[in-house]
Order: structure tokens, then sequence, then C-alpha cells
């Protein structure tokens, strides 16, 4: 059954309460045959998988997606013979049974493309000057782009060619987060929005929001200026809870971070207030307002996107950035923790089969992928794997009680460093990363200027991923622990493109890609 969302009650008054879980409304029947006859379809048409790939900002969703179709639709390209190949453990590809990958057209008429073409241009160079290379534009909206991969399937009860068509979906992490906002009422999320406000952490971003919204009385008649004014200072809390000192992660309303074309509309025009759940309050006070846009934010911003899209996932790679969260320090783990947590509320897990397929599709393999590997040495990796496990562990054990796969892994969809021993200053040699670092990064007093290389040691991740949740400042081992954190991580720009010998761009480098591939897609390609 769709998320039900609730139904406000008319009256001259409401009271907050729990929210109530109604019987389907006709547009949720609606939805249920439409979804029914698109998965008919979607059979009737063969092996289908629809991979949905989302992370919170700047996790790197844009060059995944880039990537990986950059190595399906060239893996068989005769550009590639007698090199090394690039995806051994994708196994249909490293037993010699990849047929083709070959882009299709876009499935969905009311979806934006994937501009695959434009961001393979940004990582190559425009007009193939590799100075001006650049890391493509972030997600901000929602985009999609088909694939159909060719293969030849081992002996058995169907041995022969075959064919997968891959719907890859593109979406902001941020409005995933929005999908537990279907089950709560607005004195629920105004409540949890102010406790969140008020940790030591976020109690000075939130401080001036905190102090308008505490003058503010929410029985008073309601006033279109208050409601703008405090949906303004909320947003800024959020956006400066994102900045890269801090590196927040959960941080619902979604739209109030990405709004795209709701900018300025009264479904954004809302902020939590000081509330308790059985308040009661008059139509036109300036309570009964803003819950009415929360509700009208709910249902035609946060459901539409479930079910026209979200509900129609089979699989699903959430990408996370965990270096900027350990750049920023414990505060941002912790939170970075809770909205994975939400992350796997909201996904519709379970074990897929056929008649699943029909009446409920259901997201069955789950891959959370802690992003810019390349950033850290290799003896690193295993490391922080280990702490994105940490991360997601206690979620990812709900989930799997329901049937879901779910794995964890690190990896750089497109490597933009090497590895070498560098001499330590008087010490030991030091396992670096080398790489041309982006403008404006800094280690220390270094400042770099996008054009140079460096070889940079980032230090190593702790052995015991707790240890990243722990304050040097406020913790009894404070000297052991210091040594224990001893990383920083900086940012580089793209590597500069391979090119054959017929001028044709290879696929970039990457580390773990190809894992990422067989956990995702390799049952269906056997």
């Amino acid at each position: 059954m769709v998320c039900p969302i609730c139904v406000r009650r008319a009256g001259a008054e409401f009271s907050k309460s729990q929210p109530d879980y109604p019987l389907p409304l006709f547009s949720d029947i609606l939805f249920e045959a439409r979804a029914v006859a698109q998965s008919l379809v979607d059979l009737s048409a063969g092996a289908h998988v629809r991979l949905g790939v989302t992370g919170l900002s700047r996790a790197g969703k844009t060059v995944f997606i880039t990537a990986l179709i950059e190595h399906l639709t060239k893996a068989t390209s005769p550009s590639l013979r007698g090199r090394k190949n690039p995806l051994p453990v994708f196994r249909v590809h490293a037993e010699g049974r990849l047929i083709s990958g070959a882009l299709e057209p876009q499935p969905d008429d009311n979806v934006p493309r994937f501009a695959y073409e434009d961001h393979m241009e940004a990582l190559a160079g425009p007009d193939g000057r590799v100075e001006a290379r650049r890391w493509p534009q972030s997600t901000r909206r929602i985009s999609e782009l088909r694939l159909r991969l060719e293969y030849q399937q081992k002996a058995g009860l169907r041995p022969g060619r075959h064919a997968l068509t891959l719907d890859i979906v593109d979406y902001p992490g941020e409005w995933l987060l929005d999908l537990p906002l279907l089950s709560k009422s607005f004195a629920q999320w105004s409540k949890e929005s102010f406790a969140a406000a008020s940790t030591a952490a976020r109690a000075p971003l939130s401080a001036q929001w905190r102090g308008f919204a505490a003058l503010k009385d929410a029985r008073a008649k309601f006033n279109e200026e208050d409601a703008r004014r405090a949906a303004e200072l909320f947003t800024t809390y959020l956006r400066a809870c994102r900045a890269e000192e801090y590196n927040f992660s959960s941080l619902p309303p979604g739209r109030f971070l990405m709004p795209g074309d709701l900018a300025g509309s009264p479904a954004l025009t809302f902020a939590p207030l000081a509330i308790e759940p059985n308040d009661i309050f008059a139509p036109d006070s300036l309570a009964a307002m803003m819950e009415r846009r929360y509700e009208a934010y709910k249902a035609h911003v946060v459901k539409p996107f479930f079910r026209d899209h979200f509900s129609r996932l089979d699989r699903q790679i959430v990408l996370v950035d965990a270096l900027a969260a350990l750049n920023a320090g414990p505060a941002a783990m912790r939170d970075l923790e809770l909205a994975l947590g939400d992350v796997l509320t909201a996904f519709r897990a379970g074990r897929g089969n056929v008649l699943s397929a029909l009446f409920r599709p259901k997201i069955d393999r789950i891959l959370f992928a802690a992003t810019k590997a390349d950033h850290l040495h290799h003896t690193s990796h295993d490391r922080l794997e280990a702490i994105l496990h940490h991360l997601t562990a206690r979620a990812i054990a709900r989930v799997e009680n329901v049937g879901a796969e779910v794995d964890v892994i690190a990896l750089a969809a497109v490597r933009a460093t090497r590895e070498a021993r560098v001499n330590g200053h008087g010490g030991p040699a030091l396992e670096a990363v080398i790489g041309v670092p982006l403008d404006g990064e800094r280690i220390g007093d270094e400042l770099f200027d996008g054009k140079t290389e460096a070889a940079i040691f980032p230090g190593e991740l702790p052995a015991d991923p707790r240890a990243v949740f722990r304050d040097p400042a406020h913790d009894p081992r404070r000297p052991a622990l210091a040594h224990e954190i001893d990383y920083r991580f900086v940012r580089f720009r793209p590597p500069v493109a391979t090119r054959a010998a017929d001028g044709s761009l290879l696929p970039p480098p990457h580390i773990r890609l190809d894992r990422a591939l067989q956990f995702l897609l390799g049952d269906k390609l056997t």
C-alpha cells in the first residue's frame, strides 16, 4: 500500500494528533492500476531493471552514472582490445559474454534525460582542452536514461543471446529524506525540527530562526509576511548546516535546499512552530496555515515523487560522501548516521519476484557506496568501508530481515589520483596519493591553484570505526585519540582523459566500479 498521508479534518477548529491511516483514496487505487499496467509492459519487453541512483549533495551521483554508462557502452569497443580488462569483477564482461551496450530513447517523456554526453565533455574538457576539464554539475532534479545490454547467457534453461533493459533514475538524496514526512503530522515534524536545531552543534546556526519563531504566537491570525520570513530564516539555517565546515546531512524538507520551479511558491512558504500534538488552533491562525502548507508540500511534492518514480525502483545505490563528514568532525558523522537510517526507512525493500514485480515491485538490492576512495591510499579503503558499514549497521539489519540484500562498498567511479610512496620529513616513507587538487583547496598554510600536481598524504583512517564519532576535545583519551583521527582530505580535479589510437575517449579509471555493477546487475546477466 502506498504510504498514506494525514487527511486534515474540516471544521472551525482542528486538533493535532497522531496521523490517521485512512482507506486508499481513489487516486491511490488508480496509481496502483497504472503501476500494474507499467509492470506488465516492462515484463512483456523482456528483462528490465530500474536502478535508482541517489546520494546527498556532492556525493558524486552524476559522475557515477556518467562513468557507468561510459564503461557499459564501451566495454566491447575495439579500442579496448589488447588492454587490461577495466571491469574484472563484472562477470558477464570478464567471461566474455557481454555482447554490446547501447543507449536507447528516453523511456519517460515527462522526465528530463540524463545529460550523459554533456557530462563526459566536462570530464574530458570541452573541445578536447584538457586544461578546461572539470567535474560535471551536480544533480538538482530527477533525470533518467535507458541502456540496452545484449549478452550471452550461460548454458542452462535458456542458453543463447538475451537482452537486459536498464533504466537509470538519478534523483537528489535530499528528496529521499522527505519520504518519512508522509507519516508525520505538522506538530510532530515541528517538534523534531526544534529538537535537532537546539543541539550543541546546530544551535549557533539556527539561533536567528529560533529567535524569530519564539516571538510569534501560533494562535495569532495568519500573516503572509510572518510566514515568508519564517521560511526564509529556516531555509538559511538549513543551508548553513550544509556548508562544508559543518556538513550536516539530515535536513528535510529537501526542496527547501533544492526548490527548482517551486521557488517562492506557498508550498515552500512554511516553517516549524513550537506547538504540541494536541494543541487546538482556529482555522485562520498562523499554526493552521503553516500546517495547511506543510500538508500541501507532502501532497503535491513528496507524494508524487514517491508514486511516479521512487515506488517503481527495483535496485538502488546510495552514494555517501563520508570523507566530507569525516573532515567536518564527529557531529557531522552522527548526523550522517541519522540521515542514512532515514534513507533505509524510506526504502520499500523486500525480495522481488514475478508477482511482486506485477503487483507491488520492491527494491531487493541496495548498495551503499562511500565515494571518492581515490582520495585515500588503497590501504585505507577497507577502513572506509568499515566506517560506512558502522554508520548503516542498525538500519541494514532491519532491511535484511524482510529479505532485501544490502552491501557496502568504497569506490571511486572516476579515479582522479594515483599512488606513490614519498619520503617523510626525517621519518619513514609515507603512502601518498598524487593528483591535481582543486583551486582553493588548502592543507595547513598551503593553498592549491587547481593547476599544479601534488603528492598528498591524507593520513590513515582509524582501525576502529567508532573512533570517528569521538570528539578529542571531550575524550579522556585525548592524546591517543588525536593520533587516531589524524587525517584531512582534499578534493582533486578530474584525471586527464586517455584516448585510444583512433582518438576516441577510453573509459576513465575507477576503483571498484566493477564490484558495484556485479552486485547491482550481475544476477540479471547470468
